[in-house]
Parts: structure tokens; C-alpha cells; sequence
């Protein structure tokens, strides 16, 4: 589409959309006219944003003389108008500094990542850690009380995952003790999938091996652990109350309100996160292009980020309103993303 319209055009749409994304408000055909450089009439501006409406590309909200862009019309802004910004090179040096403080493990780099990304963009971060093929150096089981234990697993980059699992009720706290001495024999220097692979081998070959409350805690544990990584990862969102910083009315509300709901369906933020794995450098998403954003008027920016192999193992991004600064945002999740892969390599 982007091919069929003139230079007015495109120059039309270029500023609609800028004043959407700096003001959130409609901008109508004089105030248009005023920042052409080419000197035309308000008339003529008119008819070329009715052209536009009726290709879907702006919209006019409520009585409003003025127009917004519409998804499709930000789509093709960021695909066809967009003049991507560049970090200076102080901006750099903060994100590295922020992200590269020694003494912290892998998941304080991944959670100071999203909270890093909040900061910067006034939006929600977001990481995607998978570990899944990650080797295991530490397993552990405490007791919380009747029917409930927490994992604790540490993998050899230092990546920490707790989780709390059901147990059976009569299930004695020395037994959550055994399973711990029993896998960690089991599991050290092994991949989550090797490790259970092995584990229910052994269980199913040698059931005397360990008895069956211990053999519970095994299954569960290990099966909370694959759920939670199996092509999956670990969700980290930050910054939430951003989003309520710059609302426009009770409108917006409603689409921040949306937003949250979003946020909350983490197994459909993370398939999202990692579509992201599909291809290489920043991806953006608008509104509808996705269906998790579909009512709530949101958008999201995520690059993924690589090991010292050069293999995909997560992403980073944000997510908030679509008149989000694209060109300010882009390159600082390319940035942090780059940071963030030399650091968990």
C-alpha cells in the first residue's frame, strides 16, 4: 500500500501520526497546512485525509474535524515513514552500566533488563528468559506446609526458578529431604530434559530405589520445572504503573485497563516473545497484528537476544500504548538486547 500513495500523502500520514504519538490528540487540516512546506490549502489537505480514511489509514473519533491514525495507518508508518533514532552515547554507557553491575546473577541481569526497559520507555519491560536446554547444577525442595513445597533450581549460568508445586497431604517433610539427596546425584551437569528423562527411567526400572512419596515429589517437581520452560521460558514484567502515567481520558483507561488484562495472560505474552525468535532484529507488533492486543489499543516492541554461540535464548521488549515512540524505543531494545546477550552468553 505504501507504494500507491503520493509524497503529500505520505507526508500527511508522517505528521497525523507524530502529533498521535506526542499528543495522543487529532490534528486537523489547518494545523497540517501550517507545517507543509509546500504551501497548500487546508481544502486540499482535506480531501487527500479523506483519501486516506477510506483506505483505512486514519480515522475520525467521535464529531471529531481532526484525524488518528488507525492500526494499519501506524503499521505502515513503522514499516514505510519511521526515521529510527540513535542512542548517544551516554544513553549506551547507562544501559551498560545499568545492565553490567558485577556480582549479580543471571536473573538480577534479566529483572534490572526489564526494569531498565520501564524506565527508559515509560512503558511495561519485558524479558523472555527460556532455559530449557540450559545444564542443572542445584535442585532443592522446602516445605511450606500441608500439600505444598517450593523448587528451587539453579542452573550452571547461575539462572535461579522457584516453584511452588501441590504434594500430597500426608507427605512428611523428611521426604521432600530424600528427593532433594536423590536428584541431586541425578541431575547435576544434565539439561532439565535429561535429567527427567533419566529420572523416570530409573523410577519405572527400580521402584525400591525410592519410595513412593519421594517418587511424587520427583514427578512433580520435574513436571513443574518442563511446564514452566518447555519452549516456554520464564515471563519478567516490569513498570506496569507506567502505563497509568499518561492517560487520556476514560478511553485510554480502558484500553490501560485491557493492557493489564493482557498482562496477565503471561502463556500468551510469552508465545508472543518468542515469536520474536523467528526472526532477526527488532519486531514490532500494533494492535491488531496480534490478537492479545486486539481491544486493548497496545503495542510491542522485542528484539531477541543471543548467547556467545550465537543462538537465540530469549527476548527483551515493551509493551504499551500504541503511540508509543517507535523511533526513540526501537533502538534502545536493540541496544539493550545486544547488551543483555554478551552478558548471559
Amino acid at each position: 500500500m505504501f507504494d500507491t500513495l503520493n509524497e503529500r500523502s505520505r507526508e500527511i500520514l508522517r505528521l497525523i501520526v507524530e502529533e498521535y504519538v506526542e499528543t495522543g490528540e487529532p490534528i486537523g487540516s489547518r494545523t497540517i497546512a501550517r507545517r507543509l512546506q509546500e504551501g497548500v490549502s487546508p481544502a486540499t489537505i482535506r480531501n487527500a485525509m479523506s483519501d486516506l480514511e477510506e483506505t483505512g489509514l486514519l480515522y475520525a473519533p467521535h464529531t471529531s474535524a481532526g484525524r488518528l491514525p488507525t492500526d494499519a495507518g501506524l503499521r505502515l508508518f513503522v514499516d514505510g515513514l519511521l526515521e529510527i533514532g540513535n542512542l548517544s552515547q551516554e544513553e549506551r554507557a547507562a544501559i551498560e552500566s545499568q545492565c553490567e553491575a558485577s556480582g549479580r546473577s543471571i536473573t538480577q541481569v534479566l529483572e534490572e533488563a526489564s526494569g531498565l526497559m520501564s524506565g527508559l520507555s515509560r512503558c511495561a519491560g519485558l524479558v523472555a528468559a527460556p532455559m530449557g536446554e540450559n545444564r542443572l547444577r542445584h535442585i532443592e525442595f522446602v516445605y511450606l506446609g500441608p500439600g505444598r513445597g517450593l523448587v528451587v533450581m539453579v542452573d550452571e549460568a547461575g539462572m535461579v526458578e522457584n516453584r511452588v508445586v501441590d504434594l500430597p497431604l500426608d507427605l512428611p517433610p523428611s521426604s521432600l529431604v530424600e528427593a532433594g539427596n536423590y536428584l541431586s546425584a541425578k541431575i547435576v551437569g544434565r539439561t532439565l530434559e535429561e535429567a527427567r528423562q533419566q529420572v523416570t527411567t530409573e523410577i519405572a526400572a527400580n521402584r525400591t530405589e525410592v519410595d513412593a512419596l519421594t517418587q511424587k515429589v520427583v514427578e512433580a517437581g520435574l513436571a513443574t520445572w518442563s511446564d514452566s520452560r518447555d519452549g516456554k521460558g520464564v515471563l519478567i514484567v516490569s513498570g506496569q504503573s507506567n502505563l497509568l502515567n499518561d492517560v487520556q481520558g476514560v478511553s485510554d483507561l480502558e484500553h490501560i485497563r485491557a493492557l493489564f488484562a493482557a498482562l496477565e495472560k503471561k502463556e500468551s505474552m510469552l508465545r508472543l516473545l518468542e515469536a520474536s525468535r523467528q526472526a532477526d532484529g527488532v519486531q514490532i507488533f500494533i494492535g491488531s497484528d496480534n490478537d492479545l492486543f486486539s481491544l486493548s489499543g497496545c503495542s510491542m516492541i522485542v528484539a531477541p537476544y543471543q548467547n556467545r554461540d550465537e543462538k537465540i535464548v530469549g527476548a527483551i521488549g515493551v509493551v504499551g500504548p500504541t503511540r508509543m515512540n517507535y523511533a526513540r524505543i526501537v533502538p534502545m531494545v536493540d541496544y539493550t538486547a545486544k547488551v543483555v546477550g554478551r552478558l548471559v552468553g
